[in-house]
This record gives structure tokens, sequence and C-alpha cells, in this order.
């Protein structure tokens, strides 16, 4: 039987609402690691902390609900079996990201992942809340975009700098959560360390660390990679060393910012810059980050004009 022209069109407008209500819908990924690919807990990790699932989404903010409740600062750590995995010696835990984490220029300080342990500072005798040293128990970690190639990064401790910091507006020591966050996808200046912290008070280790949420911060583009997508942490060979992880992040980018030339104003030194780096990868001018100066970089310019006319 052949339809009619009216019932043809009938027949495709009904196709098409189907295929639009049944279309699958996106899913947001996630900023943080999503999937626990492989754990085996090693000689010494602690007893009760050994769901590797824990590692999974935000880093903790507050810990110790029901026994010892306190916000999460530098100064006292997540602590709960439910907010942090133990690996031991020799431990390793690999956990999956749902998306590639890139090496991008945008990013803070040009770090791309964070690791989240709960190392602390110690504090010295001259009072709470000053600085004496670093509590932490090292773990290795390593990146890979595939799960089979692994980059070691070399230099820096999963389980160490910098203390996770929950809120902006808590002390210490403080046992109630506070009402302004930190930044879990924003790192600490790298240039900030251990020696520059040791002697400082709590305000100046807030100052330093500066709206983040602390972590241990990764370079991609220093270890020769574009993107990961998986993380390998392992527990050292030392006995009685057991690094225990909490999270692992993507760092956001800085938004885009159309004065290229940084001199207060979006206007025609900064059309022609960009105009300059037309077809390139220069990370300043690419303003969308799609490896690219192209129409979507100069329409953000245009849009943002603050000095006279735009063109």
């Amino acid at each position: 039987m052949r339809l009619s022209r009216t019932n043809s069109s009938v027949g495709i407008s009904i196709l098409a609402l189907t295929t639009l209500f049944t279309a699958p819908v996106a899913v947001a990924q996630s900023p943080f690691a999503s999937e626990v690919v492989s754990y085996a807990a090693g000689v010494g990790a602690a007893a009760g902390f050994t769901n590797a699932a824990t590692a999974l989404g935000s880093p903790e903010r507050f810990s110790g609900e029901g026994l010892i409740p306190g916000a999460v600062t530098p100064f006292q750590p997540a602590f709960r079996p439910d907010e942090i995995v133990s690996l031991g010696v020799g431990g390793s835990l690999v956990v999956r990201f749902d998306h590639e984490v890139t090496d991008d220029a945008r990013n803070p300080f040009g770090i791309d992942l964070l690791v989240f342990g709960n190392a602390f500072f110690t504090e010295s005798g001259k009072g709470p809340g000053i600085v004496a040293g670093l509590a932490s128990e090292g773990g290795t970690i390593a990146v890979s975009l595939d799960g089979v190639a692994w980059t070691n990064v070399v230099g820096l401790e999963a389980d160490g700098l910098f203390p996770t910091m929950g809120y902006t507006d808590v002390s210490a020591h403080s046992t109630s959560a506070g009402a302004q966050l930190t930044d879990f996808l924003r790192p600490v200046n790298p240039a900030v360390t251990i020696s520059t912290l040791v002697g400082t008070s709590y305000d100046q280790v807030l100052e330093l660390y500066d709206g983040s949420g602390g972590g241990t911060g990764i370079d991609l583009g220093a270890l020769g990679l574009r993107a990961i997508r998986f993380v390998r942490v392992t527990g050292p060979s030392v006995a009685s060393m057991s690094p225990e992880i909490d999270a692992f992040a993507d760092v956001a980018p800085l938004p885009p910012n159309p004065d290229l030339d940084g001199n207060g104003v979006v206007g025609a030194t900064d059309l022609a810059l960009l105009l300059s780096a037309w077809g390139t990868a220069d990370p300043i001018a690419d303003l969308d980050g799609n490896g690219v100066v192209a129409s979507a970089d100069l329409a953000f310019v245009l849009s943002e004009w603050t000095s006279g006319v735009a063109p």
C-alpha cells in the first residue's frame, strides 16, 4: 500500500519527533577521576582503608563526622575510611578519567592534573597554625593516555605538597564547615615550596594558596605529553610508609582574556596581536582553546571591546 503525500509527511514528522525524544542525552564530563581500573593494597596498607572508590570524585572538605569533626585544612586532613584509600608498601591504584586531561596553556601555572592525598603540615612550637614541616608518605605517580604506555612523574609525590584545603573562611583547626569553598580545579603556584612555607602562619598559607584547594600539581607538557586519561599511584618501597589518596582532578583553564597586551583595555592593539597570530596555535590569542586562532577568537575580542568603537 502506497502512502499518500500527506500520510508520508506525517510519517516523516513522527519519525523526526521519535528521533528527537529518543536521542541519547550528552552526559557532562566529570573534572575528577570517575573509574577505578585496578587497586592492590600493599604491605602495611591501613586496615579498613582499602575501598579504592573513595579516590573517585571530589576531594573531602569536611572529615571526622561522628568522631572528631573538622574542616579539612592543611593542618587537619581527611582521615576516615570512606574518604581516603591506603596503598601500603608496593601497593598500586590506577584510575581513569571519562575524558582526556590535556596539556592546556590556559591552565594556571601550566598545571594540568592534581593529585590529592592526606598529607598535612606539622606545627611549630611557636604556636598552632605555624608551619614547621610537611608530614607526607610519598607515592610515585605515573600517567598514561591508553593505560598501556606509562610516563613516570619525577620529583613529585602523590601524598605530598600541597595538603588539601576545603574552605577559605575557617581556622586551621576548625570544627565546623565554612561557607566559602576553595577551588579543587585550581593549583597552588608551584613556585611555592616547603621552604617557602616553613615558619608561615595559617593566614599566610591561605594567602599563598590563593583560593586553591591544594593538591600535587603536574604539568603534562613538561612530560612531553599532549593528553592522558589514566593515573597510577604506586606505594613506596620503604617500610611503614603508606600513602593515602583522596582524589584526582583535571585543572580548569583560566577564563579567556581578550586583553592580549595586558594594558587593561580591549582595543586596536589586541586586535592587531590576534590578527598577527591568525591560523597559529598561539596560546595567548587562542581564546577558546581549540588549538587555532580563528574567527571565534576574533568574535570574542570584538564582543569585549572597551577602547573606542569596535571596527
